[in-house]
């Protein structure tokens, strides 16, 4: 909303979404997805096989190996950048100011993969011995300094989106140090430990290896639209707007879910319980459906209402609302795809098998392109944005038909039950939320408050009518998810 109001949808905005599109992708590759992925399993079995005092070690080894080798690939990022951006935004080249803009961004920007790939590692560490609120909490660190900066320090700035790039390399930094007093609690802090022969540290390579294209798939095929959206005026923008209102109930739940129960998944697989993994699979994809379901209903039919209201103050337009909603909606149409892919890549990774996952990701990654190229010219960046969606549910399918093998099938009886009641259940908020969004108020410019009240008085009427229709279905996910609510509160 901040970045909206200063910035909108102005070449300066372009320049730094496709500069901060690098360091994300590298983020994605190397920290979040293809280290954590790899690391967590093999860490696991360390802890559950061969005691702490060796998790330890390798901890340590991994801290040290990863802090090589991103440090060289920031420095290279760096002397690189003119290149990168020419690549990742080659309709900028009718325009060298934005062009010089977005390079020089990139390179302010690059220091925040070194530290956002340790914060990943000390996460990795902590969620294995299953402590969540540290690693949950410390992304905070870089909205709030984001934030801070933009409205703080950009006004005295030549350049004011400098000020942005600037919060993104101090909340990376911020996100790191706020996890390093929980692992010391723990006595997990790990050290310097140059040992780039050591057997658990090679494992966690050889995994990497084809996970570093299996899990980061969204993140590629992002990039693929950042690319193409170049040729927009606008498109960068309006497709990361798009995806965060996407990335929303997403990573609240979609990726927190399958942060929780990838442990739970290694531990099972470490001891051949496969009956028990094949449960725990099924538990969180009828989480999924249960929450991400309806999220996409919601985000569909209030999509002009959120925009509006979020975004559209300041140099954003109507123009830009619209725009970006439309994005919204082709995106949306994926969001279920988004978080099953999550839940599904999280059980290869738990069996250690990467090479799956990295094979269906690049049938992914090309069906992205032919869809991209075939829809970007009807629906201009909105084209993209469904072109993502639909590659997310062709990596979906793909998977689900190898796991159902590989498993020897999973309690799919439960999980469409659990899908008839989402859909039985998503009436009501579907009637509450379209007639919200055709009322007239979102066409007029003011009465903000009536208009806040109006889209926060819709929600909560629409989550209580869904809840409701659970209760009355008796929805097995409805108590354990108020199961968990009345044992916090216990607590």
């Amino acid at each position: 909303m901040v970045l909206a109001r200063l910035f909108g949808a102005t070449p300066a905005a372009d320049a730094f979404f496709v500069a901060f599109r690098i360091p994300s992708l590298l983020r994605e590759l190397f920290a979040e997805g293809s280290m954590s992925s790899a690391f967590i399993p093999v860490f696991t079995e360390y802890r559950t096989m061969r005691g702490k005092q060796e998790a330890w070690e390798l901890a340590s080894a991994v801290f040290t190996t990863l802090l090589t080798v991103v440090t060289l690939v920031t420095i290279a990022g760096i002397l690189a950048a003119p290149w990168l951006v020419q690549v990742l935004a080659p309709g900028f080249q009718e325009d060298p100011e934005k062009l010089a803009l977005a390079t020089l961004l990139a390179r302010m920007m690059f220091p925040y993969l070194l530290f956002v790939s340790l914060a990943a590692l000390a996460m990795g560490i902590l969620n294995s011995v299953r402590a969540f609120a540290a690693p949950a909490f410390s992304p905070l660190f870089l909205n709030i300094f984001i934030i801070s900066c933009a409205l703080g320090l950009s006004p005295y700035l030549q350049e004011p989106i400098m000020g942005v790039a600037i919060g993104v390399v101090a909340g990376g930094a911020a996100q790191f140090a706020m996890q390093l007093p929980s692992l010391k609690l723990r006595g997990l802090l790990f050290g310097f430990r140059f040992e780039p022969g050591h057997p658990g540290l090679r494992k966690i390579g050889l995994l990497m290896v084809p996970s570093l294209l299996g899990l980061s798939v969204t993140q590629i095929n992002l990039t693929v639209s950042t690319v193409l959206g170049s040729f927009f005026a606008g498109g960068p923008t309006y497709l990361f707007y798009g995806m965060r209102l996407i990335q929303f109930p997403l990573g609240i739940f979609g990726v927190a879910l399958a942060t929780a129960i990838l442990p739970t998944l290694s531990s099972q697989a470490a001891r051949g319980e496969m009956d028990e993994l094949r449960t725990t699979l099924g538990f969180g994809l009828r989480m999924i459906v249960f929450i991400i379901v309806p999220a996409m209903v919601g985000l569909i039919l209030l999509r002009t209402p959120i925009v509006h209201l979020f975004f559209e103050h300041g140099t954003f337009t109507a123009k830009d609302t619209a725009q970006t909603a439309l994005t919204v909606l082709c995106y949306a149409v994926g969001l279920w795809a988004f978080g099953g892919v999550r839940i599904i890549v999280t059980a290869f990774y738990s069996l250690q098998d990467t090479k799956t996952p990295a094979v269906s990701a690049a049938i992914a990654v090309v069906a992205n392109i032919l869809f991209s190229l075939a829809l970007m010219s009807p629906l201009g960046a909105a084209g993209l944005a469904l072109a993502t969606a639909l590659a997310a549910m062709v990596n979906g399918g793909i998977l689900v038909a190898v796991l159902n093998r590989r498993l020897g099938g999973i309690n799919w009886g439960s999980v469409w039950r659990t899908s008839l009641r989402v859909i039985a259940a998503c009436v009501p908020m579907m009637i509450v939320c379209w007639w919200i969004s055709s009322a007239q108020v979102w066409a007029q410019p003011a009465d903000w408050i009536a208009k806040t009240v109006m889209l926060f008085v819709a929600i909560g009427v629409s989550v209580t009518g869904y809840l409701g229709v659970h209760a009355l279905l008796r929805s097995e996910e409805l108590d354990v998810v108020w199961g968990m609510v009345r044992r916090k509160i216990r607590r």
